[in-house]
């Protein structure tokens, strides 16, 4: 009898990123390589692949790629050599691409991410196989009446990153992503804008029963152009294929295209292999050899990275991961919050309260990043010293975030002009106490009865008297002993 039972499998994924360089000029001419409004307005005939013409290495874009490299710790070859990669496409005006492949600009790096585990957060490394620079390809625009080809991206200088097969699950990868783009943005080697086109995916996927140690055949899935289509793409393809594994059928080594309408996977072609681009070393480039000197400028002009901000933020101000993690979730995020913390007399939290819960949602609601607030950092922490004196109440601090938002002021500004300061004086919450009491005999009765809640109406006339002004931490105790009277 055949046992129809089915078999639990784990997915291996690797996957193969596409980063453009943030550089002027393209990676083997001195044509821009930023966003044109017209299509084929940047090009020479270096990127069109001209005969006669020789191409010519960007210094800067070998920096950048250096900084990417050694963001990512991988280890620089003291020589890496370019190589054309052969293949007949449109938009590939050469009929190759220079790339590197036997020698690559670095290798043997990793990323550590974090992932919700059985006993809370767990750390997962994945490996980094090879950073290498290539040039990118034009772009094809296909329309009704036929095809259109594009060769502004031709020759942008590109960083590919290759995985190690270490994600075993779609929101390993989702994180891996998440971590990696932002390292990279720190580092200034990216903006990674996917919408530009800045960070393309490549998904490399297998199914092995679990256990099993032996690799499945490998499925990519191309051209992925969000975070959300690496994770759909992979829980779908990792569903299509074990059912197909559990029905006895075969899975066959394809190149495969998601379609994001359809929530599915369709095939796209056969998946070459390597020896099918015909590698040979680019005979008009010079293997390339940076100098120690140049490696230690590199590596000296790096700025801080998020993971060891991270540790330095849980270290320095007592935060926990969870808050850390927010504050360096981006650079301009936790340079904000370390400038506010220079004006805020060492209230960590209260700094991460308002950042979170007032500075970010109005952010995300207008679209913008922080370094556009109108509240400035350095407001935002004398705000918090004012909270700290008891001058104005965690309540009124939202309110006196608003005027800032809306008027650029100082939060000492607002609170002298508008009268907002809390009430401190224990004479005259006393005398609003007495109010209360002659206003609500019962409730004043039932606390002197001892009914702690009977407090409640009395509070509430004496905020309402004061506007709102009245110290809540001096109110409720005397109240207390005024009834007691």
């Amino acid at each position: 009898m055949t046992d129809t039972k089915t078999i639990a499998y784990e997915p291996v994924i690797g996957l193969e990123i596409h980063v453009q360089l943030d550089t002027k000029s393209k990676l083997f001419c001195s044509c821009p390589s930023g966003t044109q409004d017209r299509p084929n307005t940047a090009i020479c005939p270096i990127c069109t692949g001209q005969p006669g013409v020789l191409p010519v290495l960007n210094r800067a874009a070998v920096e950048s790629a250096m900084k990417a490299a050694m963001s990512l710790n991988c280890r620089l070859n003291p020589r890496s050599v370019f190589a054309r990669k052969n293949y007949f496409y449109p938009d590939c005006p050469k009929d190759y691409q220079i790339s590197q492949y036997e020698l690559p600009l670095a290798e043997h790096g990793s990323v550590t991410v974090e992932l919700d585990g059985e006993n809370g957060i767990e750390e997962h490394k994945i490996g980094i196989t090879r950073v290498h620079m290539e040039e990118d390809a034009g772009k094809l625009m296909h329309e009704e009446d036929g095809s259109l080809v594009d060769f502004n991206r031709s020759g942008v200088a590109l960083v590919e990153i290759v995985s190690e097969p270490d994600m075993r699950s779609p929101m390993e990868a989702y994180e891996y992503l998440t971590t990696l783009k932002n390292t990279l943005q720190w580092a200034g080697v990216s903006s990674c804008d996917m919408e530009k086109g800045e960070l393309r995916v490549d998904v490399n996927l297998s199914l092995r029963p679990k256990g099993a140690e032996k690799f499945g055949t490998k499925v990519e899935i191309k051209n992925l152009n969000s975070f959300k289509a690496v994770k759909d793409s992979l829980t779908y393809e990792i569903g299509r294929q074990a059912a197909a594994l559990d029905a006895g059928e075969t899975i066959h080594q394809e190149t495969r295209l998601w379609d994001d309408k359809a929530g599915s996977t369709t095939v796209m072609r056969s998946k070459e292999k390597a020896h099918d681009y015909r590698y040979f070393p680019e005979p008009d480039l010079v293997p390339l050899a940076p100098s120690q000197e140049w490696r230690k400028a590199v590596a000296d002009a790096l700025p801080e990275l998020p993971s060891a901000r991270k540790k330095r933020f849980i270290k320095d101000y007592q935060l926990s991961a969870y808050d850390a993690g927010v504050m360096t979730s981006q650079k301009s995020v936790a340079d904000y919050f370390e400038t506010a913390m220079k004006h805020a007399a060492g209230s960590a939290k209260t700094v991460v309260n308002l950042i979170s819960n007032d500075i970010m949602a109005r952010l995300n609601a207008e679209k913008k990043d922080i370094s556009a607030a109108p509240v400035l950092p350095a407001n935002l922490g004398k705000l918090v010293v004012l909270m700290g004196k008891g001058t104005v109440s965690s309540k009124m601090a939202k309110d006196i975030v608003d005027a800032m938002w809306k008027t650029g002021k100082s939060a000492e500004e607002i609170v002298a002009s508008s009268g907002m300061a809390q009430v401190n004086d224990e004479a005259q919450i006393a005398a609003w106490a007495r109010e209360a009491i002659a206003a609500n005999p019962k409730a004043a009765a039932d606390l002197r009865a001892g009914n702690d809640k009977a407090a409640g109406p009395l509070v509430g006339f004496v905020m309402k008297k004061s506007r709102g002004k009245a110290n809540p931490a001096l109110l409720n105790g005397i109240i207390k002993k005024v009834a007691m009277e």
